[in-house]
């Protein structure tokens, strides 16, 4: 570009450097446009007093029309822009904040004058003094507040050129869903407010690749979100019943660092901590209390980070979703622990087993999470079962011998009280070891599970960010 530069005439170098390439873009296209016959301006002077006189004269009274002297002939606005600063997005409103300078060059038909005889090829002018295009933003959400600008710029050949800062707060659609590694595509859409495409037409003053170019160079203000990329497309060039439209479509992408560190790593800590608390014997350690201190911290760390997280109507971000679950598993693994504590000191209590829990959980969910219990050893219960009841010798029905017999009698029915005695709390016993096995399988299931969620999470974290990172 440097080297077309010397090309330029004086007439193009003004001081906004930014504005080099769309006044090189304007005199080439300028240099192509066949104009229409039209005497140009006459200066008695080759000075500002003289120019101003004749522009009064033959051109002030003009511009409440358009600059073409065939209405059938429309006027091409070429626009290009220049991307300050992004100043913030708002997820909740759907807004982007940014603060652009616009460009915008036309032809006027009605003047030309000859730089030697009028002594300078371009000059400043009020604003209200020529006719400017109505062109508009239409995602607009609040008017312009950037400062004012009252002048613009014409050039012995017709050239204006308008050039005015703008903050922009504009709608755009937002998908959060990835947050917070999230890419948005928020759309600038040109047009005339009130001309059609057969009064007025819009056009790239510059490739989009250059307006990109010119935003990262420039863009002073690099926080949260950064502009990676820039597309553009027109519509309704040739339906001259509508409106001709010029869509600039801007990426972003947002930094996730802040969201990383303070909303990802302190949830997955916590929630790692709770993944170890299964290794805590229930039987000996209040496990509940350690669990209801960590949902306690856990709950107070989403209340403060509730400001960082968005919301909006339509979609809930997978942060949201994975707070949720964290939250959830946390709830459930307090439930469990109650639950294996009530079974450790009641169970005793508690009648057999029902026979589909012992199919469902003894049996499948224990072969699942591998804690099936060892076969017992049944010889000793065998061995009772073998040994027949004390029986006193047959005797003869004497009162004597019956008299000496009662003894006997009476310790038969002693050994058989402690044997019905010894056989209900064998029953029992076996009930107790039941339900606490039960207790054990589901509190292993629950770690499982925990462990798995961990994994998952991590997993899809990675692969989002690589993602994010790879764009």
């Amino acid at each position: 570009m440097d080297s077309i530069t010397p090309t330029i005439p004086k007439v193009l170098e003004l001081s906004v450097r930014d504005l080099r390439i769309p006044l090189l873009l304007c005199f080439i296209l300028t240099q192509s446009v066949v104009l229409q016959s039209a005497e140009g301006l006459n200066c008695s002077k080759p000075d500002t007093v003289s120019l101003l006189s004749a522009l009064k004269e033959s051109v002030y009274n003009l511009s409440d029309v358009r600059p073409v002297r065939h209405l059938n002939q429309p006027v091409t606005i070429h626009i290009s822009f220049t991307v300050y600063g992004i100043l913030g997005v708002d997820e909740k409103a759907q807004l982007l904040k940014t603060f652009i300078w616009l460009n915008m060059l036309w032809q006027n038909e009605f003047v030309r004058w000859d730089a030697e005889e009028c002594g300078t090829d371009k000059i400043a002018l009020p604003r209200s003094s020529l006719w400017t295009p109505d062109i508009v933003i239409n995602e607009f959400m609040e008017a312009n507040t950037g400062p004012e600008t009252y002048y613009v710029y014409l050039l012995s050949d017709g050239t204006v050129l308008d050039m005015f800062p703008m903050k922009v707060v504009s709608s755009c659609n937002m998908d959060i869903y990835a947050f917070p590694f999230d890419i948005q595509n928020c759309t600038y859409s040109f047009n005339s407010y009130l001309h059609r495409a057969d009064d007025i037409q819009l056009d790239l003053a510059v490739p989009i690749d250059l307006i990109l170019e010119w935003a990262n160079k420039e863009m002073e203000m690099k926080g949260e979100w950064m502009l990676i990329n820039m597309t553009s497309h027109q519509d309704n060039r040739n339906n001259s019943n509508e409106w001709d439209y010029l869509y600039i479509h801007m990426i972003l992408k947002r930094h996730p660092t802040l969201y990383v560190v303070n909303l990802l790593v302190p949830s997955c800590f916590l929630l790692t901590l709770d993944l170890f608390s299964f290794i805590l014997p229930p039987q000996s350690v209040d496990r509940s209390a350690f669990k209801m201190t960590l949902i306690l911290g856990y709950t107070v760390f989403l209340l403060l980070m509730n400001d960082l997280l968005p919301v909006t109507g339509n979609t809930i971000p997978l942060l949201n979703v994975f707070f949720s679950i964290c939250l959830a598993l946390m709830v459930a693994s307090l439930l469990e622990t109650i639950l294996i504590t009530n079974l450790l000191h009641n169970s005793k209590d508690y009648p057999a087993v029902p026979r589909w829990v012992r199919f469902l959980i003894l049996e499948l969910l224990a072969r699942l999470v591998c804690l099936t219990r060892k076969t017992p050893d049944d010889q000793f219960t065998q061995t009772e079962k073998t040994v027949p009841p004390p029986q006193c010798p047959d005797v003869s029905e004497t009162p004597t011998e019956v008299l000496h017999q009662e003894p006997f009698r009476s310790l038969e029915r002693e050994l058989r009280a402690i044997r019905q005695h010894l056989e209900k709390n064998m029953a029992t016993d076996q009930n107790t070891e039941d339900w606490t096995h039960i207790g054990q399988v589901v509190d292993r299931f629950l770690f499982c599970v925990y462990l798995i969620f961990i994994t998952t999470s991590f997993i899809t974290i990675l692969v989002i960010w690589t993602k994010w990172y790879n764009h």
